[in-house]
C-alpha cells in the first residue's frame, strides 16, 4: 500500500516521522511529503522516504528572512498543485495539517480515499472564514481522526460529520526521544539545580493557563519551576507573576530542539499541563514516554487518560488553588509519584505505543480502500 503522509508546514515533525514510521514497520510504503524544518534536527527517517516538496524557496531563505510569510503564501497556491499530480503515485492520502484552508477546499488532489487528522478539532484562534472552512475540508475527507473520544465527539457535534467517518486513533508516546544518539546536558545553571522540579514545557501561549500556574505556584514551597518553551504571547506578564512565587520560578524561552528535550523530562519531578481548554498535547506524550507523574488539567483527551489508564492527577481548569494542592501533594508524596510513574510508563508502551497506532492507522486504510 503507498500512503503519502502530508504536512505541508512541517507543524508536527514529531508526529509525522512517528507515525511514518510505525506505517513502515507494519509493512506500508510510506512517503512523508512536508516543508525543510527551520527550527533544529527531525527523527530520522526509519523505512520511509522523505520529499521536502513544499516552500522550498522559503526554507532556503532562513527563519529570519525579510517577508517569510508573505513568500511563503506565494509559493502555496503552486506547491499545492504540484502536489496533486504527486499524489497520483498514492493509494492513501493522509493530511496531519491544511496550511490555508480557504483556499485548500480548492486545492485538494482527487486521489481517493483521503485522510485528515484533527491535531486541533477547531482553530484556537480562528481568523474570519477559517471555521467554515476547516468543515468544509472535514466534510471532503473520507475519514477524519481524532485523538480521543472528546475529540471525536466534537468532529460529529461542532463540524457536523457522519459518525461512520470519524476514528478514535490514540495519539502515541514520543519514545524515540529516548534514545537520542545525540542527546545534550542541561545548561549548568539548571544542572546544578538541586531540589525538586516541577516542569511545564512547550510553545507559551494563552489558552495553556500558564498565569494560573503561576498563581499556584506562589504557595509551593521547597521545589522549583521551569516555564520551557517559544514564546506566543507575551512574557512580561508571567514574568512579574514569576515575581510573587515562594520558590524559584526560571524561564526558558526558546525553541528547544530535540536533542536537549531529554534532560528536561529526565530532571522534572513533575510534569504539569494547566490548560484551560485542549484536545491532546505532544507535551503530554513525551511525558508518557519518560515515565513522568503528571498534572493535568480535567480538559479534552487528558481526562480520558487518567481515567483509563490512571497516568495523572486530574484539576480543575483555571483552578489555582486546586493546582498548587495537587502539586505540594505529589512533591511530598514520592510513593504517589512513583506509581504515576509506572502508570505512565504502562500507557506509552500499550495503548499510546506508536506500534499500536500504526496497526490501527493501517486498518482504517483497508477499510476505506476496500
Amino acid at each position: 500500500m503507498r500512503i503519502q503522509l502530508v504536512d505541508p508546514s512541517a507543524y508536527t515533525p514529531p508526529y509525522d516521522h512517528a507515525l511514518a514510521a510505525a506505517l513502515a514497520r507494519a509493512g506500508g510504503e510510506v512517503e512523508l511529503v512536508t516543508s525543510h524544518f527551520l527550527y533544529g534536527p527531525t527523527p530520522r527517517e526509519e523505512g520511509y522516504e522523505v520529499n521536502e516538496l513544499f516552500y522550498r524557496r522559503t526554507a532556503r531563505r532562513g527563519l529570519d528572512a525579510r517577508g517569510r510569510v508573505a513568500l511563503k503564501l506565494a509559493e502555496h497556491v503552486p506547491d499545492m498543485l504540484r502536489y496533486r499530480r504527486h499524489a497520483r503515485r498514492a493509494d492513501v492520502v493522509h493530511w496531519q495539517w491544511l496550511t490555508v484552508q480557504p483556499l485548500d477546499v480548492a486545492l485538494l488532489p482527487r486521489t481517493r480515499p483521503q485522510v485528515l487528522t484533527a491535531h486541533d478539532v477547531l482553530p484556537r484562534e480562528p481568523r474570519p472564514g477559517q471555521v467554515a472552512a476547516t468543515r468544509r475540508l472535514a466534510g471532503r475527507m473520507d475519514a477524519v481522526v481524532a485523538h480521543s473520544e472528546h475529540g471525536a465527539s466534537r468532529l460529529r457535534e461542532e463540524l457536523g460529520l457522519p459518525a461512520d467517518r470519524v476514528r478514535v486513533i490514540p495519539h502515541g508516546a514520543f519514545d524515540y526521544l529516548t534514545r537520542l544518539p545525540d542527546e545534550q546536558r542541561l545548561p549548568d545553571e539548571l544542572a546544578a539545580v538541586e531540589g525538586p522540579v516541577v516542569l511545564f514545557f512547550g510553545l507559551l501561549r494563552p489558552y495553556k493557563g500558564i498565569d494560573v500556574l503561576l498563581e499556584a505556584f506562589r504557595e509551593v514551597e521547597g521545589a522549583e519551576l521551569w516555564i520551557v518553551g517559544m514564546p506566543r504571547m507575551p512574557v512580561e506578564p508571567l514574568r512579574e507573576a514569576a515575581r510573587r512565587a515562594r520558590g524559584t520560578v526560571r524561564f526558558v524561552t526558546r525553541f528547544v530542539t530535540d536533542p536537549e528535550i531529554p534532560a528536561y523530562f529526565r530532571r522534572a519531578d513533575v510534569v504539569v499541563l494547566p490548560y484551560r481548554e485542549i484536545d491532546q498535547s505532544g507535551v503530554l506524550y513525551t511525558a508518557l514516554a519518560f515515565g513522568k507523574p503528571m498534572v493535568l488539567s480535567a480538559a479534552g483527551g487528558f481526562t480520558e487518560l487518567v481515567e483509563r489508564h490512571g497516568a495523572g492527577r486530574l484539576v480543575p481548569p483555571g483552578d489555582p488553588a486546586a493546582l498548587g494542592s495537587a502539586l505540594e501533594e505529589l512533591l511530598g508524596d514520592e510513593r504517589a509519584r512513583r506509581e504515576l510513574a509506572d502508570a505512565a510508563a504502562r500507557a506509552a508502551a500499550g495503548p499510546y505505543s506508536w506500534d499500536r497506532a500504526g496497526e490501527q492507522t493501517l486498518a482504517l486504510y483497508r477499510d476505506l480502500l476496500s
